[in-house]
């Protein structure tokens, strides 16, 4: 039964997922792109009627949307470690050490208060920005592929260019909104792996379930043919009792009858 308990929230899970990737795939922006990301992380953005970019989780809604996605939410240092990779937004994002940060290369006034590295923003959890999202899939690949220096590293580094090196500008007027549009915004592409992790987990509730009732059938089976038995001796036993009942004044009455056959020859003598 604990299994069953313990499957029950992977269910809902998987289904949270598909109810994600079904209702909500229009109204998020992932940047640099959901197969795209810069060492395995990625920021989504919730987009308005508008289309625009807006801050719209908390830091449990963003915690609960990256699992949606099939993802885990990005540490600080996985978010640092893509920093050195090139990633850098205009837009803070919730990792799991439950603040707020931007990864910014360049300074400047409009992003991040003109300061530069993984600027973080205490706030409290209630407050809404976007969220940070680590794909560790994807974050292996890159790391086999810069090991093994392949064709397939060089094409990641082209797209992690092309989508995420903001133009150094040092004009006063920009803004977040602005230096994010010029952003090109990812489409959002079906993940196979978050359908492929939902399919796993179903599978071995599946098999664990039927493990389970295989388990019970064979101990009530069991159960049973054990009760049977038992009746079956309790039955021989008392049928012995009864033939040894039947049995014992038989032979108590022939014994008598050979006493009186002595006593009387013994008189005749």
């Amino acid at each position: 039964m604990n299994i069953i308990w313990l499957c029950l929230p992977a269910a809902l899970l998987v289904t949270s997922a598909l109810s994600v990737q079904m209702t909500d795939i229009r109204n998020l922006r992932v940047s640099p792109g959901f197969n795209q990301s810069i060492a395995g992380v990625m920021l989504v953005t919730s987009l308005n009627e508008l289309n625009q970019p807006e801050y719209a989780f908390n830091a449990s809604e963003a915690r609960r949307l990256c699992w949606s996605l099939g993802l885990d939410i990005a540490s600080k240092a996985q978010v640092q470690k893509a920093l050195s990779r090139g990633l850098e937004t205009c837009r803070f994002g919730w990792i799991d050490e439950h603040f707020a940060v931007i990864p910014r290369i360049h300074p400047i006034p409009s992003c991040g208060r003109n300061k530069s590295g993984l600027v973080p923003w205490r706030a409290s959890v209630k407050q809404k920005f976007d969220v940070f999202c680590f794909n560790e899939t994807d974050a292996a690949i890159q790391q086999m592929d810069e090991v093994t220096d392949s064709p397939l590293k060089s094409t990641h580094g082209v797209g992690h260019t092309h989508h995420t090196t903001t133009p150094p500008s040092t004009s006063s007027s920009s803004t977040p909104e602005t230096l994010d549009s010029e952003i090109e915004p990812a489409r959002f592409a079906s993940s196979s792996q978050s359908f492929t992790a939902g399919k796993a987990v179903l599978i071995f509730c599946s098999c664990a379930l039927l493990l389970l009732i295989t388990i019970i059938l064979a101990y009530l089976k069991l159960r049973h043919c054990s009760q049977k038995s038992d009746v079956k001796e309790q039955k021989e036993y008392i049928q012995t009792e009864e033939w040894i009942c039947v049995k014992t004044p038989t032979e108590t009455k022939k014994a008598a009858e050979e006493d009186e056959r002595i006593e009387v020859g013994d008189d005749a003598q």
